[in-house]
């Protein structure tokens, strides 16, 4: 004879104990335990939510860092206008890796791949800096340049990264070369944080434009380095000169200091040299 179903709530039967999430829910809003585990529960899902978003996005945010790049690369070398194809007018630079020693292309890395920052940071692609007037504790081995040809194949620009410590921050920029890889054709920083108003003047057009035409070295460029950023102009004279930013005497320091380096035999100069001597 089948079973017949047991009545929970008939007189004289032994009632469940509660679930666990159940004596959990019956738990007064004020104690302890239960705020805890709730704060511990919410913190958990927003965590997992930020992970999953920070992974979904992160090819998103790749790309835009690149394009940011990109879009720099042609501002400073003056090709940059509203609407423009960034991807078609960037295609027409040469991407290469370059060992700074040397000045000669490293063939072993991928140029359109190759991460300057991880590059700098990687003690086998990397060296610290004994005497370091630029600030940035590190040097990497390799950088990515860019050379830019006219329709006859010659060389037009160079672009080179540069970047260094001002007052409050490092700032990351690219300063562009003409054919002659001695004459300044323009200077623009893309990423910084600098006081607004005083060293954030480094973005200013009036005060990039100052650079256009400036010189690096004296005498076409086999001389001393002679490019300053300062108050008082050099005796070389105002070839070689840019104004300070007014207010701003430390993030003008430090535009100077890290100009100087890489522009120096530490930084670009042997690759520059070969650029003057048409070696490339």
């Amino acid at each position: 004879m089948p079973d017949k179903d047991i009545d929970t709530n008939a007189p004289g039967t032994p009632a469940k104990a509660p679930g666990l999430i159940r004596r959990f829910l019956d738990t007064p809003p004020d104690n302890v335990g239960k705020t805890v585990a709730v704060a511990l529960g919410l913190c958990l899902v927003a965590s997992m939510v930020v992970s999953a978003a920070a992974v979904s996005l992160r090819p998103l945010q790749e790309k835009n860092a690149a394009l940011d790049k990109q879009v720099n690369i042609l501002q400073v070398a003056g090709l940059y206008e509203e609407g423009v194809d960034v991807a078609q007018a960037f295609a027409a630079f040469e991407p290469h890796v370059l060992e700074l020693e040397t000045g000669e292309f490293a063939e072993q890395f991928d140029a359109t791949s190759f991460d300057d920052r991880a590059a700098a940071s990687d003690p086998e692609l990397s060296h610290t800096l004994d005497e370091d007037p630029a600030g940035i504790g590190r040097q990497s081995d390799y950088v990515t340049v860019y050379l830019l040809r006219d329709d006859a194949g010659a060389l037009d620009k160079v672009i080179l990264p540069i970047y260094g410590y001002g007052l409050w921050s490092t700032l990351y920029g690219f300063i562009a070369l003409e054919e002659d890889a001695n004459t300044i054709y323009g200077l623009q920083f893309y990423e910084h944080a600098e006081t607004p108003g005083l060293g954030a003047e480094v973005d200013n057009p009036r005060w990039k434009a100052l650079w256009r035409d400036k010189e690096l070295r004296t005498e076409g460029g086999e001389g001393e380095l002679a490019i300053t950023v300062g108050k008082t102009v050099p005796p070389e004279g105002r070839d070689y000169y840019v104004d300070a930013l007014s207010g701003a005497t430390l993030t003008s320091r430090g535009v100077n200091n890290l100009v100087r380096f890489w522009m120096s035999d530490r930084g670009f100069e042997p690759f520059l040299e070969r650029l003057r001597a048409g070696e490339i």
